[in-house]
């Protein structure tokens, strides 16, 4: 709060009758140190309190990229991308006019002059500073720390850099057995390397579990093939002549050998800036803050793990760097915004799932109260250890949950009550204790089920869905340990997964919101959303669920609609998927691949030259395709248009490798070449690969043709899949060569081409028609009522008079079909898109970078671990 006689930090907002803002002059600065997880919560925060709208907000970084979510790291190695984890939904900056600077970390604090400066030189002046600098791993001062192969585990680069280190290695280890330390174990594991994991503690997760929950997690970890080194030290990393790491000496004089090695050995708060500034600092390390996040300068706040907090603690946990934001932000907004006594301290507790193991503690872990009595519930052979630290008069501390840890929503918010049910219930397995079901719904409404965003039981079970509970309290936005407990609410209400909506913005199915669309001709996702959404998301933004459901069904029915079918055409370019904004998909190091389209696998060498001469020309990798394609790699978002100007000059279009749309028709050679071939194949595949181009769908569909039994083109591996016969071609529908494979079964049999393609017409319209949001058709023909028996009697034997629909919607798509880099390339304003960096549009993205391989190229990931990707 402001000292007595100074003015208010944030002026307070302009009464209704003045203007809406104050001149630009007259702005107050708040500067940001740091954009990690908390510092994006802070700006959050500031926007939620209109405080954005009333002062000029910089924030400067060090990363090369915005916040992202640094608590599911780990999944980045289970196929989440950068993107995936980023914080912050598209355009927040912009909106609230936040000013954003990237790998310009600030150096020095002026607070005479109220500046910073940053490493590339820029003065910044401030009103009001807050420090979000968070913390740095500690690596431990032993020999070799310095290594070549020696890591730490903290953000995207550091894993972009394990990732490339661990290529060449055999074996890992990892000095740490705590939360980080076990998923930077399963990181290495997941790579391929054998891996050590190296404790000082007698136990892992020291800090979070007790000698039993320890002991229980031991076995299951070493059950995986890992092997784990407690109560040892790392004495020295030994390196060879070259300076790379060769193995680890440990304090009990065992020697590891080893090619790399991951420090996760905990962290500290990184507030060296604050002590050149003359702030003061803990005895052991954080900047000292008062109730308010305040420092011992009036202008300057420090909020998350950089911070000392007013009762002596550093907190390493997303929650309570979360409340600080709060707690800064209601500073700042002014006296109406400051309940409370501020932060005076937060919830420990904490759930994950560390190697496929589910962990979690809460309250009094250890049983440290003075008389607290332990319930302990062991079974060494399935890996589960449950316990609960109790009072004398049985009020709930506290608890251990390895193995499983399905009650811990429940027992949380439980802790400092009586139960409703006796400790031991709670911790036997159904059919020992025969414990009554003890759920969620049993929570007071003023229990706080996520602890990150402070959000009460009563708040979730006043929305509607998932979706609605993350958009009007964020409660699951933040660790994610509360999700299947807000979902297990708003079904005891009645509400989320029972309710058959797509999501929390629509009652509807996808199958009820394309009726709705055909039906009553509706052209716009806006209009749509007001007309038939839920009454709360009425007049909203949507969610990145039905957005780009709704885009593909209207893109789907453009041509009977009347409206174009050009994917990013006025509001539809708002709707599509990622790969959808640049018509091409995104690869892990931020460029795109290219992929023209081939029908039937068939090209002529005039064409193979084409591709050859661009692959050529722009330095693109090129790699043929099991769909009979040639996937063009590496090109800058700034290149793709100049390339389709040459792909689409020598006759190709759009493969839409990109869409949820129709991919390949593959084929064999066919009675063509073939000796055994009794029908032309290729002839089939291209002329139906061009009849169902384009065609938008739920999810993407692939197909082959073969021309004979012996299936060489795989036919029944397809979505729909054709087989020549000696009197016309078998059709098969419904089959998936992915993670789930499904053969697919025989629909119609002999057909002629005309019955062949209106069979196919059909059932593809159909299953448009009905399926859910990303649903293939393999699992949409064994959810669907009937399965294929269904399927065959609605559309060959037309038994719900549907069949001349279907058939018109097919045509029309077919009569309306327009190839999308055809028209892109010949639209100045559609290509305004195709560029980097909005702001620089002829720069190309320095953080694009390759390395040769093989006489062709491949990702510079090492680059990517120095410089970064550059923000989109």
């Amino acid at each position: 709060m402001s000292r007595p006689g100074e003015p208010p930090l944030i002026p307070p907002p302009a009464p209704p009758s003045a203007p809406s803002a104050l001149a630009p002059a007259t702005h107050p600065t708040i500067v940001v140190v740091g954009h990690g997880m908390v510092g994006q919560r802070f700006l959050e925060a500031l926007a939620e309190r209109g405080v954005t709208a009333r002062a000029r907000v910089v924030v400067l970084a060090e990363e090369p990229r915005p916040a992202y979510d640094r608590v599911r790291l780990t999944s980045y190695f289970s196929g989440s991308t950068p993107d995936d984890l980023a914080l912050g939904e598209p355009g927040f900056l912009d909106r609230h006019g936040i000013e954003l600077r990237l790998g310009d970390p600030v150096e020095s604090i002026d607070r005479a002059a109220r500046t910073v400066t940053s490493r590339s030189g820029l003065v910044t002046g401030y009103d009001t500073l807050v420090l979000a600098t968070g913390s740095a791993p500690f690596v431990p001062p032993v020999p070799g720390k310095d290594a070549t192969g020696c890591f730490v585990y903290r953000t995207i680069e550091d894993l972009l850099a394990i990732e490339a280190y661990a290529a060449t290695a055999r074996t890992g280890a990892v000095v740490g057995g705590g939360l980080l330390g076990l998923e930077a174990a399963g990181a290495l594991k997941g790579l391929g390397l054998a891996t050590h994991i190296v404790e000082f503690a007698p136990r892992l997760m020291p800090v979070q579990i007790d000698e039993g929950g320890g002991a229980a997690l031991l076995r299951t970890v070493e059950s995986m093939g890992l092997a784990v080194h407690t109560g040892v030290g790392t004495q020295e990393v030994i390196a060879d002549a070259a300076g790379a790491v060769t193995g680890m000496a440990l304090s009990d004089g065992t020697r590891l050998a080893t090619d790399l090695v991951v420090f996760s050995a905990g962290v500290r708060p990184r507030d060296q800036l604050a002590r050149d500034a003359g702030l003061t600092v803990g005895p052991r390390g954080g900047i000292e803050v008062d109730e308010r996040c305040r420092t011992s300068d009036p202008a300057v706040f420090a909020i998350g793990e950089c911070a000392l907090a007013s009762d002596g603690r550093v907190y390493g946990l997303v929650a309570p760097g979360y409340e600080m934001a709060a707690t800064v932000a209601d500073e700042l907004a002014g006296p109406a915004e400051r309940p409370g006594p501020g932060f005076t301290g937060a919830d420990l507790s904490t759930k994950l799932k560390l190697l496929g193991v589910d962990v979690a503690s809460f309250g009094d872990a250890h049983g440290a109260a003075p008389g607290s009595l332990g319930v302990v519930y062991s079974d060494a052979r399935a890996g589960i250890y449950k316990k609960l630290v109790v009072d004398p008069d049985g009020v709930l501390l506290g608890g251990v949950l390895v193995g499983d840890a399905d009650l811990y929503g429940t027992l949380r918010p439980l802790t400092g009550s009586v139960p409703p049910v006796s400790p031991e219930q709670l911790v036997l397995p159904a059919g020992i204790g025969a414990p009554p079901a003890l759920g969620p719904d049993s929570l007071p409404d003023d229990a706080v089920i996520c602890s990150c965003h402070n959000v009460t039981k009563g708040a979730i079970c006043a929305c509607f869905s998932l979706p609605e509970v993350k958009k009007c309290t964020k409660a699951g936005t933040g660790c994610g340990s509360c999700v299947k407990v807000i979902g297990q609410l708003l079904t005891a209400a009645g509400n989320g997964p029972a309710d058959s909506g797509l999501c929390g913005c629509f009652p509807y199915t996808r199958g009820e919101l394309y009726e709705i669309v055909r039906t009553l001709r509706v052209t716009s996702y806006a209009t749509l959303l007001d007309t038939h959404g839920r009454e709360g998301a009425r007049g909203g933004d949507g969610c990145e669920i039905c957005k780009p459901t709704v885009g593909s069904i209207i893109a789907s029915l453009a041509p009977t609609l009347g409206v174009s079918g050009y994917v990013l055409d006025g509001e539809q370019a708002a709707l599509q998927d990622t790969n959808d904004h640049f018509l091409a998909n995104i690869q892990r190091n931020g460029s795109y691949s290219i992929v023209p389209r081939i029908p039937g696998g068939e090209i002529t060498p005039e064409k193979l030259i084409v591709i050859g001469e661009v692959a050529r020309d722009f330095g693109l990798y090129t790699k043929i395709t099991g769909g009979q394609r040639i996937d063009l790699f590496g090109a800058r978002v700034d290149q793709l248009p100049l390339i389709w100007t040459r792909l689409v000059d020598a006759g190709f279009e759009s493969g839409h490798a990109y869409g949820k749309s129709l991919r390949t028709v593959k084929s064999c050679v066919g009675q063509t070449w073939c000796r055994y071939g009794v029908q032309d194949s290729v002839r089939m595949a291209i002329d139906l690969e061009l009849r169902y181009r384009g065609l938008r769908s739920p999810h993407k569909l692939k197909s082959a043709v073969s021309g004979c039994a012996r299936e060489c083109a795989e036919a029944r591996g397809k979505d729909f899949g054709i087989i020549a016969t000696a009197n016309g071609w078998n059709l098969y529908v419904g089959g998936n060569g992915g993670a789930e494979p499904r053969h697919a079964e025989l629909l119609a049999q002999d057909l002629s081409d005309a019955e062949l393609v209106r069979l196919i017409d059909r059932f593809l319209m159909f299953y448009i028609r009905t399926a859910d949001r990303l649903e293939r058709t393999s699992a949409w023909l064994e959810r669907i009522e009937g399965g294929l028996d269904h399927v065959r009697d609605v559309v060959v034997h037309d038994s719900l008079g549907l069949c001349a629909e279907l058939e018109q919607l097919m045509a029309s798509h077919v009569a309306g079909y327009r190839d999308e880099w055809a028209e892109t390339i010949n639209d100045p304003e559609r290509l305004r898109r195709f560029v980097s960096f909005v702001n620089a549009p002829d720069a190309p993205d320095p953080s694009v970078k390759f390395v040769p391989e093989r006489d062709q190229v491949k990702p510079d990931l090492v680059f990517l671990t120095l410089e970064g990707v550059s923000a989109r």
